[in-house]
């Protein structure tokens, strides 16, 4: 492996799932590691148990502006100057019995939860990591995560989470144009069936040789398969990839 500087690396929704498994990926690859979550408690835990030292696990709650700041603020003092953002917090809303809502059930509360969730809190952590931004960067990267609801209309989850995660489509665009010229590249994910939490709410466990047969490879992703494309696109081999969404979904969907 090449030797480059430190970096230090800002991942939200760090303490499960995708968020966690990126973080133990970039660990491997030397960065430290920043893990951010609304479970500060959970954060801390995963940061414990990643290989390497210097790492840390931090609160935050990405909704909201001021806690943003003060995450930044905080990762500045205790680790330095953040170089790395992979965006990985997200929420999705269902019913009782793991249903999506129809849009005409759809309730605003849960549009505007999720679209300030999933859409506002990368807008508002992509915006404190580009506000900060030193004049010379090496390997200045943002990683964003949508999903194939917003490519294909939802499937397993409803309107408002769709739409959300198309508007990480278009930031992750405008961010690619605008970042350039200081040489940070800006890429986005869009996750298919990963066995997260969140796709739990919505499918047993039992059902998933049902829920396989719609996906080409006929098996349902792990996160670690997204940490993998996380991993390249933080790393220098991907200096020329930018305002790109890489699909990682086994298939499903095919462009």
């Amino acid at each position: 492996m090449t030797m480059i500087g430190r970096r230090v690396a800002v991942v939200t929704g760090g303490a499960r799932g995708i968020g966690a498994e990126a973080c133990r990926a970039l660990a491997e690859d030397g960065l430290t590691l920043a893990v951010a979550d609304l479970d500060s408690s959970g954060s801390e835990r995963v940061a414990a148990g990643l290989v390497g030292s210097g790492h840390a696990g931090f609160g935050v709650d990405v909704s909201d502006e001021t806690s943003i700041i003060r995450l930044f603020d905080a990762v500045e003092r205790r680790l330095g100057t953040v170089t790395v953002l992979v965006h990985c917090a997200g929420i999705q809303i269902v019913r009782d019995d793991g249903s999506r809502a129809a849009i005409a059930d759809t309730t605003l509360h849960e549009w505007v939860t999720t679209m300030t969730v999933n859409a506002t809190g990368s807008f508002l952590t992509s915006r404190e990591y580009v506000r900060r931004l030193p004049a010379a960067v090496e390997h200045g990267r943002i990683v964003t995560v949508s999903s194939v609801a917003a490519q294909l209309g939802g499937i397993r989850s409803g309107a408002s989470y769709a739409a959300s995660k198309a508007a990480i489509l278009g930031l992750t665009k405008s961010l690619a144009r605008e970042l350039a010229p200081a040489g940070v590249t800006v890429n986005c994910i869009a996750p298919g069936m990963i066995d997260t939490a969140m796709l739990r709410l919505s499918l047993d466990p039992k059902d998933d040789h049902v829920a396989a047969e719609a996906i080409p490879l006929r098996y349902i992703g792990a996160p670690s398969d997204v940490a993998a494309a996380v991993r390249f696109l933080v790393s220098p081999g991907a200096r020329f990839v930018t305002g790109m969404t890489l699909d990682v979904n086994g298939g499903q969907r095919m462009q």
